[in-house]
């Protein structure tokens, strides 16, 4: 079967996000800081060609170098209105995801340096001793360079409802559906998920440009199912159920225990036409409140 470029399982995906937040929680002080440094290098990385991040054989390490150029940017004293102690008052403090993994010698070392040598040690160590010279670029100059406006993804939705009208699906066949992509997808059978796949089937992953996941809609059954299994790869942290979806029944992906990813699955007959996975974290803010 075709392999399917930049598909990551949802764990991979999580731990990716994650290691970057930590390293720019650690550099400059503030989780709300580190958001938007995070949401900047995947920007980095989206600006890319395909071309160019298909050269890049170490994508996380890469979007690390990012963050840390970032990050030393922020932290630069020509920055007018920055606080030489660190972002909102910090005052060298080393946050609560590095303390967790330092010992108290080590944390009141670290608060002796200076916000960027901080910054500078707490990167190398995120990249193993390897972390070279930064790369990317720090200010916001890409975000006025708007790429082509993709119109195949809305005809594909507009062909996808015009299918669904004319062929409808039984709510009890579309359950029966949905909880059989589940568990061939839970069985990792892409034969068997193919098999409940239009050949002609379209898979969208809505990562906002917040995670590193596919840009370009997966287009045929069989590819669209090693998508799928690649996204959702067996993994003990790894949890997919059926769930009431937007009206519909949707599976619904939990990594440690957090919603990762929200399948919504369009049906005409037997057989899935359209594959919609929602990966933006802040989409799926929503499932992860806690509940009353």
């Amino acid at each position: 079967m075709e392999p399917v470029v930049d598909t990551m399982p949802i764990g991979e995906l999580l731990d990716e996000r994650r290691h970057l937040l930590d390293v720019a929680h650690w550099m400059l002080g503030s989780g709300i800081v580190a958001e938007h440094v995070i949401d900047e290098a995947y920007w980095e990385w989206y600006a890319l060609s395909e071309h160019q991040r298909d050269r890049i054989g170490a994508p996380r390490a890469w979007l690390t170098r990012v963050v840390g150029s970032i990050s030393l940017a922020r932290l630069a004293p020509s920055d007018p209105g920055r606080d030489p102690q660190g972002p909102e008052g910090s005052s060298g403090a080393s946050g609560p995801a590095l303390e967790d993994d330092l010992d108290a010698l080590w944390a009141e070392a670290l608060d002796a340096l200076t916000p960027a040598e901080r910054a500078a040690l707490v990167l190398n160590e995120a990249l193993g001793g390897a972390a070279g010279a930064p790369v990317g670029t720090a200010g916001p100059a890409r975000r006025d360079r708007p790429g082509p406006v993709d119109t195949e993804p809305l005809d594909r939705a507009r062909h996808s409802l015009r299918v669904r009208a004319a062929r409808p699906t039984p709510p009890c066949v579309e359950d029966a559906l949905v909880d059989a992509v589940r568990q061939a997808c839970a069985d990792e059978d892409a034969d068997r998920l193919a098999t409940l796949l239009d050949p002609d089937a379209v898979a969208f992953y809505d990562g906002g440009g917040k995670v590193r996941t596919l840009t370009r809609p997966v287009v045929g059954g069989p590819r669209v199912a090693r998508s799928l299994l690649t996204l959702l790869a067996r993994h003990p942290r790894t949890s997919v159920h059926t769930r009431p979806v937007n009206g519909r029944t949707g599976l619904v992906a939990r990594y440690d225990g957090q919603v990762a990813a929200v399948i919504c699955l369009d049906l005409a007959g037997s057989r899935v036409v359209q594959v919609w996975a929602v990966l933006n974290p802040d989409k799926l803010r929503a499932w992860n409140r806690p509940r009353a």
